[in-house]
C-alpha cells in the first residue's frame, strides 16, 4: 500500500511541485490550499492529485482537514509543510497585523500541520517530517523581519522534532531553497530580477523541481539516517 503524503500549500509553486514529484514517486497524495479554489481545481483535473482547502493558521480547521485526508486516503506518513505568505514591509513601518499573519501562516502553521499527525506516527513507528524553509531564514533579508524569524522558527522546530522522534522511526529535516523560478518571483520586474541572479554564483534561478527532488529524497527510506538536518539549495548563493 502506497505511503500517504500531505503537502500544504501544494498546488502552486514549490508545492505543486513536491506535490506532482511525491505522486511520480509512487506516495499517494493530499495537497492542500488556502483560498484559490480555481487554481486547486486546476491542479486536481490535471494531475488528479486530491486537493483540501483549510487554513494552517488555523488549528482547529488543521485538525478536521487532516482527519479528512486521513480518513479519505489512510494515516499520513509524510508531511510536507510548505505553505507559507509574505506581508514585506522595512521594519518601522511594519504593523502588528503583518508580523501577526506571517507568524500565523508560516510558524504557528507548521505547528498546527504537525501536531495532530505527531501521535499516530509515534505509534506507527514511522514518520517523515519536512519543512520547507528559506535561504531568508538563515542569513535575514531587509524588509522581512517577519518573514526571516518565522522561516529561522522553522528551523528550530525541526531540529526539536528530530530528537523527539528518532527512537519512534520519525525524521525530521528542513529545505531551505533560494530564489526559484515561481509565479511569484518571475512577476517581480526584470531589472530586480536580474539584480537577484546576480547575487547567486550559479548564475541562474533555481527551478522548483529541484526543489522537489530533495524532497522526495528526505521522505524515503535512503534517507532514514538524515534527521534533524537542513538541505541548502540556494545555487552556492549562501552557506551555513
Amino acid at each position: 500500500m502506497a505511503r500517504v503524503a500531505l503537502v500544504t500549500g501544494g498546488t502552486r509553486g514549490i508545492g505543486e511541485a513536491i506535490s506532482k514529484a511525491l505522486k511520480a514517486a509512487g506516495y499517494s497524495v493530499a495537497a492542500t490550499y488556502g483560498g484559490n479554489d480555481e487554481a486547486a481545481k486546476k491542479f486536481t483535473d490535471e494531475t488528479g492529485i486530491a486537493t483540501y482547502k483549510w487554513s494552517v493558521a488555523d488549528y482547529a480547521a488543521s485538525k478536521d482537514g487532516l482527519a479528512k485526508v486521513e480518513a479519505d486516503l489512510g494515516p499520513i506518513d509524510v508531511v510536507v509543510a510548505n505553505a507559507g505568505i509574505t506581508r514585506d514591509a522595512p521594519f518601522h513601518k511594519m504593523t502588528p497585523d503583518q508580523w501577526q499573519e506571517v507568524i500565523d501562516t508560516n510558524l504557528t502553521g507548521v505547528f498546527n500541520t504537525v501536531h495532530p499527525v505527531w501521535p499516530g506516527m509515534r505509534e506507527r513507528k514511522f514518520g517523515r517530517v519536512i519543512v520547507i524553509s528559506s535561504i531568508n531564514g538563515q542569513k535575514g533579508q531587509f524588509g522581512q523581519v517577519n518573514y526571516a524569524a518565522t522561516k529561522a522558527g522553522d528551523l528550530g522546530i525541526v531540529k526539536s522534532l528530530a530528537q523527539e522522534g528518532a527512537r519512534f522511526g520519525i525524521t525530521a529535516n528542513a529545505i531551505c531553497p533560494g530564489y526559484i523560478a515561481t509565479e511569484m518571483v518571475m512577476a517581480v520586474p526584470e531589472k530586480v530580477r536580474e539584480a537577484i541572479i546576480s547575487q547567486i554564483p550559479t548564475g541562474r534561478l533555481g527551478e522548483p523541481e529541484e526543489i522537489a527532488r530533495c524532497v522526495v529524497f528526505l521522505a524515503s527510506d535512503d534517507a532514514t539516517f538524515v534527521n534533524g538536518s537542513t538541505i541548502s539549495a540556494n545555487g552556492a548563493q549562501f552557506f551555513v
